[in-house]
């Protein structure tokens, strides 16, 4: 089953969740507000992708957070904690279907080939 990581009210999740049902592809969405975000998948997350990718430094949440407390951000630890504690500053949507690699972001052309390889 095709897994659709993010925020609902995000622009960028509603536009791959859009892109997903045109073409009719079955998946399920899990909103980290709603339906809550682990340690354990959060670390799953971090093996994958690794923590500088998705930590959204460029984001609101991001701009939000006092320049001192950005700089202790600086390892996967922390990052961890941080995205634990405000999930909307993990980079989004992230797209997990089986048997293939995690997919960070979206763009129309990444999401053709994420599908089209077999």
């Amino acid at each position: 089953m095709v897994i659709l990581y993010g925020i609902k009210n995000c622009d960028t999740v509603k536009k791959a969740r859009r892109w997903l049902e045109e073409r009719g592809i079955a998946h399920r969405f899990h909103d980290y507000r709603t339906d809550g975000l682990s340690q354990e998948m959060l670390a799953g997350f971090i093996d994958a992708l690794g923590w500088e990718p998705l930590l959204n430094t460029r984001g609101t949440t991001w701009r939000k957070i006092d320049e001192a407390r950005r700089a202790t951000i600086n390892n996967a630890e922390a990052a961890a904690a941080l995205m634990l504690e405000m999930p909307a500053i993990i980079k989004r949507p992230l797209l997990c279907a089986p048997h293939k690699p995690m997919l960070l972001g979206f763009s129309d052309n990444s999401y053709q080939q994420y599908f089209s390889e077999v």
